[in-house]
C-alpha cells in the first residue's frame, strides 16, 4: 500500500453522503490506496492523542469495502460528524496544553495539532466533506500545503464555485411532499400554510421549493414589503375556491424594518439559531387580517432520511471525482457541477462567503415567486457557479 487518504464529514448531515464514501472507498481500494475514516468531522483532528490508543479506537475507523458495502442504501452519515472548527476552539482537550496554541477572542487555534495528527497518520491525502463551514477549514489546510480535496454538501446549496451540494435535492423532495400533504389540512381549515425551511443566507432552498409547488417565497436575499406580502397572500387566498393560501419562508429571510432574531450560544463557526421568522409573520397575519395560519418547520425533516436518486447519482459521481483529483496528483480542488457539468473546481475562498441567489434573474420581487420564465441555455440547476 504505502499511500493513505483521509475522509470525513462536517456539518449538518444530508442524504447522500454514505454514497460519497463509499465511492471513495471502493474506487481507492482498486488502486492500492488505504482510506481512513475520520469520525465526527474536524473534531477527529482535535481530539486525536496520539499517544493515548483510546482516542485512535475513537476518531479512526479503518475503511474497507466489507464495512461500506451497504452504506449508500441510508441517509446520514457512517462516520458521524460535528461543527467543530479547529482554528477557533472554544476549549482544548484536557491533554493539550496552552501554552503550544495561540488565543484569539477566546478561542484556541489547534491547527498545528491538526497538522501533528495528519502526519502521525502519515495521509497523502484528505477529503473533506462539507459545506461553507467545514470547507473554509479544508481550504486553510490546503493554504498550509496539505493535500486537500472537497466535496460540497449542503442542503442549502450555498457553497461557491459548483451549481450543486448533495443533499439539496432530497430537500426539495421532501419539502414539496410535506407541502403537497398539508394542503389537505390547510385548505380543510381555510387557513393560510405558512412553511419555514433551511436558509440562513441564502435562499435556494425556499426559492426551488415554491418553484415546484407553484407557491410564494421568501429568501434571505430580499427584503420583501410585508403590507405588500399580506396582500398577495389575502388576494390569493380569497380568488381559491378552497379559500386558502401558502407561502415558504427561508430561515434568514425577513421583512423591510424586520430584524431577524437570533438566540443561543454561537457554535464554532459563529452562527447563532434563529428565531422563527414563519411564527413571525403568522402573528402579523393574525394582527392586521384576522386570519389564521398553520405553521410548520420542516427544517431538519429535509436533511434526514435516505437520498432521493439524484442526491445518490451525483454523490456517487462527486466520489469518484474526487479520486479523479487523487490519481490525478491533484490538490485544492473540489468536485463541483458548473454549466451542468461535472468539473474540478477550486476550493472557495471562505472571505467571499456563501453563494447567493440572483435576484434579477431568478426572483419576482413584485410577486415574491420565482422567475419561471427565460430558462433556455441555463444548465439544469438554473444557476452558473
Amino acid at each position: 500500500m504505502g499511500q493513505r487518504i483521509g475522509i470525513l464529514t462536517g456539518g449538518g448531515d444530508v442524504p447522500g453522503l454514505n454514497s460519497v464514501i463509499k465511492e471513495v472507498v471502493y474506487r481507492g481500494t482498486e488502486n492500492r490506496w488505504e482510506i481512513m475514516g475520520i469520525r465526527r468531522g474536524w473534531e477527529g483532528l482535535t481530539h486525536l492523542n496520539p499517544d493515548d490508543p483510546a482516542t485512535k479506537k475513537h476518531y479512526i475507523m479503518p475503511l474497507n469495502r466489507a464495512n461500506t458495502r451497504t452504506i449508500d442504501r441510508f441517509g446520514g452519515t457512517m462516520l458521524h460528524s460535528s461543527r467543530t472548527n479547529p482554528a477557533k476552539m472554544k476549549a482544548l482537550p484536557p491533554f493539550l496544553s496552552t501554552e503550544n496554541f495561540t488565543q484569539k477572542n477566546d478561542r484556541w487555534d489547534l491547527t498545528p495539532h491538526v497538522l501533528k495528527n495528519l502526519e502521525w497518520l502519515k495521509l497523502d491525502y484528505l477529503i473533506a466533506i462539507g459545506g461553507d463551514d467545514t470547507l473554509s477549514y479544508a481550504a486553510a489546510l490546503d493554504k498550509r500545503g496539505v493535500k486537500v480535496i472537497a466535496i460540497p454538501k449542503t442542503m442549502d446549496n450555498d457553497v461557491r464555485n459548483t451549481e450543486y451540494c448533495i443533499g439539496f435535492s432530497t430537500a426539495i423532495t421532501r419539502a414539496m411532499d410535506a407541502i403537497q400533504r398539508q394542503r389537505t389540512t390547510v385548505g380543510s381549515h381555510e387557513r393560510v400554510g405558512i412553511f419555514r425551511v433551511f436558509g440562513r443566507d441564502a435562499g435556494y432552498t425556499s426559492l426551488y421549493t415554491a418553484y415546484v409547488t407553484s407557491i410564494r417565497c421568501c429568501i434571505p436575499e430580499y427584503d420583501v414589503n410585508l403590507d405588500k406580502l399580506i396582500d398577495l397572500l389575502m388576494v390569493e387566498k380569497h380568488n381559491n375556491e378552497s379559500n386558502y393560501v401558502l407561502v415558504v419562508l427561508s430561515e434568514g429571510s425577513r421583512w423591510e424594518g424586520y430584524t431577524v432574531q437570533e438566540y443561543g450560544e454561537p457554535d464554532a463557526f459563529g452562527h447563532r439559531k434563529k428565531a422563527s421568522i414563519a411564527e413571525a409573520l403568522s402573528t402579523e397575519i393574525s394582527r392586521r387580517t384576522g386570519e389564521e395560519s398553520i405553521v410548520s418547520d420542516l427544517t431538519y425533516d429535509l436533511r434526514s432520511g435516505d437520498p432521493d436518486f439524484v442526491d445518490k447519482l451525483i454523490a456517487a459521481n462527486f466520489g469518484n471525482l474526487a479520486m479523479d483529483a487523487v490519481l490525478a496528483g491533484k490538490s485544492g480542488v473540489m468536485a463541483a457541477l458548473v454549466d451542468g457539468a461535472y468539473a474540478l473546481a477550486p476550493i472557495p475562498d471562505p472571505a467571499l462567503g456563501p453563494r447567493k441567489v440572483d435576484i434579477a434573474t431568478m426572483y419576482n420581487t413584485d410577486r415574491y415567486r420565482p422567475n419561471y420564465a427565460n430558462k433556455l441555455g441555463l444548465p439544469i440547476f438554473l444557476t452558473r457557479a
